[in-house]
């Protein structure tokens, strides 16, 4: 298909001096019209016979003045250079039209009246004519796109915008290896070595298959009022919205330098001087909340990674409040997907005290938790470790979010300048149900006690009310028990936990061994099979159960040594150890619970 047509059979006629154009025919010129800053000394004859505009204005200016006729038509679409060719067209002189130039001149056409009334074949005909065979194109499509910018009041009017979006977004939901449409991207290209045959022809390989991304590049150039027509009209002829949110990220990578920097507290407030920025941060801000309303408000459509580094980009910008929270909630609604590293926004400005932006987490996790309700109950007596967590199936993006949030609160911890209550009010929006181990939960506890030594009994004991020590592994409770940070109430918990935990477990082993002697009455022992691995396990366990044992009692010994005796009976009934109970045995003890708390 011809890119380019060519009419009028006239080599030149025209002749330029500085700011002023000639007729070359040797005939004097009887009117001068003016188009901006250029002048052109033409004939009257030539004009009249092909516009009615031209026709109607040298009639009314020829009856005043009988000299030579000026003219100045300053509003013509696409100025003195398009009126140049059609001054040319006129006198049946060579011209071309291309798809960059036939906007301009349809416009101009159309503007000067030239129709069929004035003569057969005349320009606004042909070039119709010739805009029909580009909007077959694909690329001349896009040129003839990108040309209606400088013309574009007129070519609304002529609904050339509009056909020509219709044309790409057509082609954008066919499939172009069909319609054989050369395409620019860099999907289409061909191994340039062909298959030689035994008879020495050669014949050239197939063209790589084209992927749903083989338009992206080509519409990435649009300015963003065009592109989002097309994207707004590829949505209604049914494309799928992965591949719009895909072209909307393309897009938004091309024309917003910032969203492509490493997302680092050093360069989170400005831009790296000595990075070039092309595009003015007004018009980025302008446009990002532009294309944010774009996209598809389908979970998972828009990668979690994409989304936190444009609300990263956002802040950066200072873009609005409503921008702002649309990209807060797309995020909540998939935080399940989100990675730690994108979750460490920095604070913006010189006013906030923290490192990172603790209150923007707060409200993505709000929304999150917002769509989750908690079932009716979830709350594990003191069983197995592995039990806790081979329980958590269903729960998956709830438990994902908490690992997260754990992980998040051990990395903000360190910052000293981080309140408890917003460390809280963080930790607190994740249920109990939704940790099966609390490890990650005790980890940046212990951070942020380590970072924060100025804290309060009661601040430490408020923080701690946080953590179940019923669901700590054996690795986190062995370290809580010698954990110095720790409140002592804290600590006699987890001892407490632990020690039941292992109780538990040689309870089990024993009610396996009694039913497999059962079983098997020929049986000496009833031992299982490795009954020597099975009495290492059962005697580290009594050395481990033993040990923890003596904590107690010297946990009990110290609280008599440092409390006044009436006063200290009062804080050891509270802690627990107000009753008489048996020494601490591993054949015989059940504990006692009165009230919330856990009695030895």
């Amino acid at each position: 298909m011809a890119s380019s047509m060519g009419l009028g059979s006239i080599s030149e006629a025209f002749h330029r001096e500085g700011q002023t154009w000639y007729c070359t025919s040797g005939l004097p010129t009887d009117v001068n019209i003016e188009v901006g800053e250029m002048s052109f000394h033409i004939h009257k004859f030539p004009l009249i016979s092909r516009s009615g505009l031209l026709e109607r204005l040298i009639e009314e200016v020829s009856s005043e003045d009988e000299s030579e006729c000026v003219l100045q038509l300053n509003d013509v679409p696409g100025g003195a250079k398009v009126f140049e060719l059609i001054a040319k067209f006129s006198y049946g002189v060579k011209i071309e039209f291309t798809a960059l130039n036939v906007v301009s001149l349809r416009c101009a056409a159309e503007y000067l009246k030239m129709t069929e009334d004035y003569g057969e074949g005349n320009l606004i005909s042909q070039t119709e004519g010739f805009l029909n065979e580009v909007f077959g194109d694909w690329k001349d499509s896009i040129k003839v796109l990108e040309s209606c910018a400088e013309v574009q009041e007129y070519a609304e009017e002529l609904h050339i915008v509009s056909r020509c979006v219709d044309s790409l977004a057509m082609k954008v939901c066919a499939d172009p290896s069909l319609f054989n449409w050369p395409i620019s991207g860099g999907n289409n290209s061909q191994n340039p070595t062909g298959t030689v045959l035994w008879n020495g022809i050669s014949s050239e390989t197939r063209p790589q298959p084209l992927g749903e991304d083989w338009w992206f590049e080509d519409v990435s150039f649009l300015s963003f009022p065009l592109y989002k027509r097309l994207i707004l009209a590829v949505e209604l002829k049914g494309m799928k919205p992965e591949t719009i949110a895909a072209s909307l990220i393309y897009y938004a990578r091309r024309h917003l330098p910032l969203l492509n920097r490493q997302s680092s507290f050093n360069d989170a407030n400005h831009a790296n001087p000595g990075t070039s920025i092309s595009i003015p941060e007004a018009d980025q801000r302008v446009l990002l909340e532009e294309i944010v309303v774009l996209f598809p408000t389908i979970k998972g459509v828009t990668s979690t990674k994409f989304l936190l580094g444009l609300l990263r980009t956002a802040m950066i910008l200072h873009a609005s409040q409503s921008c702002i929270e649309n990209l807060e909630t797309r995020v909540g609604t998939q935080l399940d997907q989100a990675v730690l590293v994108d979750l460490l926004i920095p604070s913006m400005g010189y006013s906030v005290e923290t490192l990172y932006d603790i209150d923007c987490v707060q409200r993505i996790l709000d929304h999150f938790m917002s769509l989750y309700q908690a079932p009716a109950s979830l709350s594990p007596n003191i069983i197995e470790e592995g039990q806790l967590v081979s329980g958590a199936d269903s729960l998956t993006p709830i438990t994902m979010v908490a690992s997260l949030v754990d992980g998040y609160l051990a990395e903000v911890a360190p910052d000293v300048n981080l309140k408890l209550p917003k460390f809280q009010a963080l930790a607190a929006v994740i249920p109990e149900y939704a940790r099966p181990l609390e490890d990650g939960l005790y980890h940046a506890m212990d951070i942020y006690l380590k970072a924060h030594p100025w804290l309060t009994d009661s601040e430490r004991e408020h923080l701690c009310r946080l953590m179940n020590c019923q669901k700590l592994s054996l690795e986190a409770s062995t370290h809580a028990a010698q954990n110095e940070r720790l409140p002592l109430r804290v600590i006699v918990q987890v001892l407490f936990f632990e020690q039941l935990r292992l109780r538990t477990s040689i309870s089990g082993w024993f009610f396996v061994d009694n039913l497999e002697n059962s079983q098997n009455p020929n049986g000496s022992l009833g031992l299982p099979k490795n009954d020597a691995s099975f009495r290492d396990r059962v005697v580290g366990v009594d050395d481990r159960l033993s040990k923890l044992e003596r904590e107690c009692s010297s946990i009990k010994m110290e609280l008599h040594k440092l409390k006044k005796p009436k006063r200290g009976w009062f804080n050891l009934h509270r802690l627990g150890f107000g009753r008489r109970t048996p020494p601490c045995s591993s054949k015989n003890h059940s504990p006692v619970v009165e009230g919330n708390n856990t009695i030895l």
